[in-house]
Formats: structure tokens, C-alpha cells, sequence
């Protein structure tokens, strides 16, 4: 688990970009007016996928970015180096190969590791919280990704924004850029078990499971089940398990006027100290916050 200083809860926004890193940004408006924005291109079309900005970043320590209130799904994709990001409360080591998806409305924190640059592509979305995010109950926290195709897509809307009449092209970019995210968030699945199982546990998130009922429910060992859903998803079964819990918990607290006792026996929680100390954990506020 993440250090106590490093907790979700003890987190404060932080952007630090240290001198030598750079980044080349597209972005959707210029509603976003920070300054490492300010300079970025304007393509309106990222909007019809709710993309806010994407960009390519070549990071080097000092590097660390915090937001304790993340408005929409990350998606972060490394390209060379590598660098830590805090998921599902702790820091996980994301280097080439590897891609990283976190949900929207949680803290979002990731800095620079080593001496190395850590280069890495990202695409940012804005949603709501009325509407369902591109995270659902099988999309990987991380894993294997190959990060060119998504690298170079953003790479040609940036060489396209250059050119104001070049509209069709830009929306094939920024159409190439969504799917590559896609590919990542909603894979097909090859061996359908994770996906029925998963299916059936989130209609039932009030009952207290354990490893072993769930590898009998998707017909294979828990071990089996722990190694499939490792590979898959980046989680173990139970990891999976507390993430849907908190998802459940957030539509919950956001759609419901029910009381957070009661949101905690709905999602498998016995009691409301407990609930709310895993949902700091992984939310990175605390439920009536968040309802706030």
C-alpha cells in the first residue's frame, strides 16, 4: 500500500514540472486557461468523445502532478522510461509497454522515478458525473499496451492543427486517437469467464465474497482466477471486487438520497467506519465529500 504521506486523503494538488520537461498538448477549448496550456492548439472536434486535452509528455524529475478531485478517465500510455502513478490508493510502476486507465472522480496523482526521462502519451476526458464514464467493470487498471499507434495519432492532430482547413483529417485523428483508448478500456474479451463473472458479482455487491466462491462462480480455481484476472485487468479478483463496490458507491452517493450506512450494507460494507475508510482509499475524499 502507498505510505501514509503518499495516502490519497493526505494528497494536495500539485504541479511541478521541473525544468527540462517538456510537453507538446492539443487541446479541446480554451476554457482551460493554465499556463502550460495556454500555448497549446485548439482542435473543437476532441469534444465529441468529451476529450478535454491529450499530449505527449518527455518528464523528467522533478516531475509530479496531484489532483486530489480528478474531473474524467485518464488514460496514460508510456512510451520510454518509467514513472509511478497512484491507483486504487497505491503507487504503481507504469514503464514502456504498459498503460495506465484511472476513472473519473478520484485523485489522480503521478511523478518521475530515476534519473531517466519517462515519455509517455495521455488523453484526458471531461464527463460529467451524470453520465457513464468509457471505464467499465472490465476495464484494465493497467496493462500491456503497445503506446506507437496512440503516440502517433496524437502526433498528426497536432501536425494537422497547424493547418485551419484541414477539418476531415483532424477528425480522423481525433477519431484514431478515442479508439486507441477504447482498445485499452473496453477489450474484447477472448476468454469470456472474467465477463460473465463480473457481470453477475456486480448485481450483487452486498454479498461478503471471497476468493473461492468467486473462482466456483466464473468455474475455475481461485488461484486460476487470480492469475486471469491479473493478466486481464491489472487487479487481483478481490482488488476488482472493491473497485465496483466503489463505483456502485459513487452512483449511489451521487444519484440516491440514501444514507451512507445504508450505501455501505448495499455495497458489501457491515458498517459505515469501514466503508468510508476504503472509499478515502480509493476515491481519495471521503463519501459525504464526495456528495458534497
Amino acid at each position: 500500500m502507498a505510505d501514509k504521506k503518499d495516502s490519497p486523503s493526505a494528497l494536495k494538488n500539485i504541479r511541478e514540472f521541473g525544468k527540462r520537461t517538456t510537453a507538446k498538448v492539443v487541446r479541446a477549448n480554451e476554457e482551460d486557461n493554465r499556463d502550460w496550456l495556454q500555448e497549446a492548439p485548439l482542435c473543437p472536434l476532441l469534444s465529441t468523445h468529451q476529450i478535454i486535452h491529450a499530449g505527449i509528455m518527455k518528464a523528467y524529475s522533478p516531475f509530479e502532478i496531484v489532483r486530489t478531485d480528478q474531473s474524467g478517465t485518464f488514460m496514460l500510455a508510456c512510451v520510454e522510461g518509467e514513472g509511478v502513478i497512484l491507483v486504487d490508493g497505491s503507487w504503481r510502476k507504469v514503464m514502456a509497454g504498459k498503460a495506465c486507465l484511472l476513472p473519473p472522480f478520484v485523485a489522480n496523482a503521478l511523478k518521475c522515478v530515476g534519473k531517466k526521462a519517462w515519455v509517455f502519451c495521455w488523453v484526458r476526458y471531461l464527463e460529467s458525473k451524470e453520465i457513464s464514464p468509457i471505464v467499465n467493470s472490465i476495464s484494465p487498471m493497467l496493462g500491456e499496451y503497445d503506446a506507437e499507434p496512440l503516440q502517433r495519432s496524437i502526433e498528426g492532430l497536432l501536425a494537422e492543427c497547424r493547418d485551419d482547413d484541414s477539418v476531415g483529417l483532424k477528425h480522423h485523428w481525433v477519431e484514431l486517437i478515442h479508439q486507441y483508448v477504447l482498445r485499452f478500456a473496453q477489450p474484447h474479451q477472448s476468454d469470456d469467464r472474467l465477463w460473465k463473472l463480473w457481470q453477475k458479482v456486480d448485481q450483487r455487491l452486498d454479498y461478503p465474497w471471497s476468493l473461492a466462491e468467486l473462482g466456483q462462480l466464473a468455474c475455475v480455481s481461485g488461484e486460476h482466477l487470480r492469475r486471469l484476472c491479473k493478466k486481464a485487468l491489472g487487479r487481483s479478483p478481490m482488488q476488482q471486487l472493491t473497485f465496483l463496490r466503489m463505483q456502485k458507491a459513487s452512483q449511489l452517493l451521487l444519484e440516491t438520497d440514501e444514507k451512507i450506512e445504508t450505501i455501505a450494507r448495499m455495497t458489501g460494507y457491515k458498517n459505515a467506519f469501514h466503508f468510508s475508510n476504503v472509499f478515502v482509499e480509493w476515491v481519495g475524499i471521503r463519501p459525504s465529500d464526495f456528495r458534497a
